[in-house]
């Protein structure tokens, strides 16, 4: 207790001497508080946005396209077009073990939609009920996804995107309604959550009708798949995944499994590894600016305990010449710069995080496709735990040098110091 008492009192003296200096040093050590609070909470922000827009594609998946083979194989040319069938989708989950799910999916970009006295001509998908799990096409509340009757039986249904569903029906539920799909009733069975989609093929998930695989192949007379979309069991799984996929289907077609232009592969995930590299590069960035702005502060508070220290020198030589251990020096000079540096931190945490908060609010209210890319500003916890560790070692690294340079100067030199 006295020794904290002697501290205290010291840091008084020396803040009456260097009342604007230290003034400026806490502002500015607030100063770069605020800066990197605000620059990692817009990096957070801006990654979860584009995280959440590329789930908006679906979850660990892979897109194949189909090709034409590049190299001769068993006695047949090249160039042979490779052309995957609905029961090339139970043949994959069979055969490959790595796969979880797949679905076929075919399309028809200019089909007529008709809800009374509006008329629509949109792309109406066909898919098999996996599919809305694998492309994270979820109903909204009253509504559902197609399932597995309604696959079996070939129902007429549709399953609208939420803005289609608005530009055909307005603001009225169109679940239970009947709709024509090429002159053909049909029954809405749900609608599509809002989401945020960043990657696409054929355009967004909002803007488009989805009814059962098999409906579609009987009312258009299409019998190959336009894509086909399965998720392995785990991240780690995909290549295997991927090299069993083309054993399998290069048995049936009778084409190379190494021939590459067969078929074409969209790897999601690898996606995902490359966004989250070019974002944690974004965030050290963004850190690393802010670590700078807030070390510039920490100079500041290296400069007043090296002024306090100058002018306690024969102060401190009179306490060594009565026996002060160095420790109890070191260890005032250090716990003053610490003061200082928590001082500014706790103004500049606090800023920071009102700023952060009134923008999200600001953000919530209103709304634009640049907002909604930026993202929400967050503070997280390794933002937190940055930011204080950050002040820690710039507080300690502050009293550290100039206490080494205090206990450094001989007592008999520190006493006949002017």
């Amino acid at each position: 207790m006295l020794t904290l008492s002697l501290i205290v009192r010291l840091f008084r003296s020396a803040a009456k001497i260097q009342r604007k200096r230290m003034t400026l040093t806490v502002t500015a050590i607030a100063w770069g508080t605020v800066a990197i609070i605000l620059l990692l909470s817009f990096g957070e922000g801006l990654k979860r946005s584009l995280e959440t827009g590329r789930r908006g594609l679906g979850e660990s998946i892979v897109i194949i396209w189909m090709g034409e083979t590049d190299r001769p194989f068993a006695g047949l040319p090249a160039g042979r077009p490779i052309r995957l069938v609905p029961d090339d989708v139970d043949l994959v989950l069979r055969g490959v073990p790595e796969i979880a799910s797949a679905s076929g999916e075919m399309h028809n970009w200019n089909v007529q939609l008709v809800n009374g006295r509006t008329a629509l001509n949109k792309r109406v998908v066909g898919v098999q009920p996996a599919y809305g799990e694998l492309r994270t096409s979820y109903a909204q509340a009253g509504g559902r996804y197609i399932d597995e009757m309604d696959q079996r039986e070939k129902r007429r249904v549709v399953f609208l995107g939420d803005q289609l569903a608005k530009d055909l029906f307005g603001a009225d539920d169109p679940v239970g309604r009947t709709l024509l799909v090429a002159d053909t009733p049909f029954t809405v069975i749900g609608v599509l959550q809002k989401k945020r989609q960043m990657g696409m093929y054929g355009g967004p998930d909002a803007d488009r009708a989805t009814i059962p695989l098999s409906t579609f192949e009987a009312m258009f007379g299409r019998r190959v798949l336009s894509n086909l979309v399965y998720q392995p069991v785990a991240d780690a799984l995909a290549p295997i995944a991927k090299r069993h996929l083309m054993e399998v289907l290069g048995a049936k077609y009778r084409f190379d499994p190494a021939d590459t232009r067969a078929l074409f592969f969209w790897d999601t995930i690898q996606d995902a590894k490359m966004m989250n590299n070019i974002m944690i590069g974004i965030e050290l960035f963004l850190g690393m600016i802010g670590a700078l702005t807030l070390i510039i502060g920490g100079v500041g508070v290296a400069n007043i305990m090296f002024a306090a220290i100058t002018h306690r020198t024969r102060e401190i030589g009179v306490q060594m010449a009565l026996g002060a251990r160095r420790i109890y020096i070191t260890g005032s000079i250090v716990l003053e710069a610490l003061a200082l540096t928590f001082a500014g931190g706790v103004v500049g945490i606090g800023v920071g995080v009102g700023i952060v908060q009134a923008l999200a609010a600001v953000q919530a209210r209103v709304s634009s496709e640049a907002m909604e890319f930026l993202g929400r500003p967050t503070i997280s916890i390794p933002i937190a735990v940055t930011t204080v560790t950050l002040l820690g070692l710039i507080g300690l690294f502050a009293g550290y040098f100039p206490a080494r340079r205090a206990v450094s100067v001989e007592p008999a030199v520190a006493l006949r110091f002017e």
